[in-house]
């Protein structure tokens, strides 16, 4: 009889719906993606898992939330990207990513590019760049969140010109976007605009990483321009601090097996995810790294949180 609270609590996993937390508003280009994912995975793992919306904290909240408030038991997971290794040095954060979470898997890379809207005056980035040396502070620019990925990479663009715009930060991709098509900003830099650029609604200006899109192969990189400046950002999955291995292989091993549904393929085609698998322990491993190159790049930043 003693033994059967332990059998009781070491019983197969899982036993109940997962709760996956996307730090986004629904909507977005990455909520759509692993809304996706999520509804393959729920096959693989036989539970629903359930995606929560929990945005703020320049997508950082869900991942904060989730390591002060969840049990170790993978029931609650949270979707994290770069920004969760930045801001704690950039302020005072209530987690530490390097020991309140555990790793489980990374899925993509976002894909950055510098757009404005089909029918505004500029038509190349000297042009855009031109006019925002000419009006110093009166262009503006959204990205999603304050120092997020998108924010350092312009004001690194704008420094390296001689320019300077005002930041607008918003709290997911199809905020940001629909800011711009409704003229409310002068140009985005983010990920997640492919579509509306394939609809004559949006124009690249240049893509903000190490090459060029592929679907998009006629829009030049900012390195290509004469701009050492890039953007990315590792999309994945934690949970909480103290997470059973085994349960860990499980939840990993189906979030794999759901990446290769061709429902989640299409889905990161549509708005230029790429997909860069790393296992748990590859994934711990490039945190660490992560956490150090981001300390590094916020040395030499002139961006202040308040």
């Amino acid at each position: 009889m003693a033994l059967l609270p332990a059998a009781f609590a070491a019983g197969p996993f899982p036993s109940r719906p997962i709760e996956f937390w996307i730090p986004f508003p629904p909507g977005g280009p990455t909520d759509a993606s692993l809304r996706t994912l999520l509804n393959a995975a729920s096959k693989e793992i036989g539970q629903q898992i359930i995606p929560v919306n929990k945005p703020g904290a320049g997508a950082t909240l869900a991942a904060s939330v989730m390591a002060q408030s969840a049990a170790p038991d993978g029931h609650v997971l949270s979707m994290v990207a770069s920004n969760i290794f930045r801001m704690p040095h950039l302020q005072k954060t209530p987690y530490d990513p390097l020991k309140d979470f555990t790793y489980i898997m990374g899925l993509t890379n976002y894909r950055y590019g510098i757009v404005v809207r089909a029918d505004a005056k500029w038509k190349n980035l000297e042009e855009f760049l031109a006019d925002a040396k000419a009006n110093p502070r009166k262009m503006t620019y959204g990205s999603v969140g304050i120092a997020s990925s998108g924010h350092i990479a312009m004001e690194k663009l704008a420094k390296a010109a001689g320019a300077s715009m005002t930041f607008v930060p918003y709290k997911g991709g199809a905020e940001e976007l629909t800011a711009l098509m409704a003229g409310e900003v002068d140009a985005v830099l983010d990920p997640g605009w492919g579509q509306y650029v394939t609809s004559g609604k949006l124009r690249p200006l240049a893509i903000v990483g190490e090459a060029r899109f592929p679907r998009f192969k006629d829009i030049p990189t900012l390195k290509e321009l004469g701009y050492d400046v890039t953007a990315s950002s590792m999309v994945g999955i934690v949970g909480p601090k103290g997470m059973d291995p085994k349960v860990v292989k499980t939840l990993h091993d189906a979030f794999k097996k759901a990446t290769q549904d061709p429902a989640y393929q299409k889905a990161l085609q549509v708005i230029d995810l790429e997909e860069v698998y790393l296992s748990s322990e590859d994934y711990t491993r490039f945190a660490g790294e992560q956490y150090e190159r981001e300390r590094r790049v916020v040395q030499q930043l002139e961006i202040k949180l308040n």
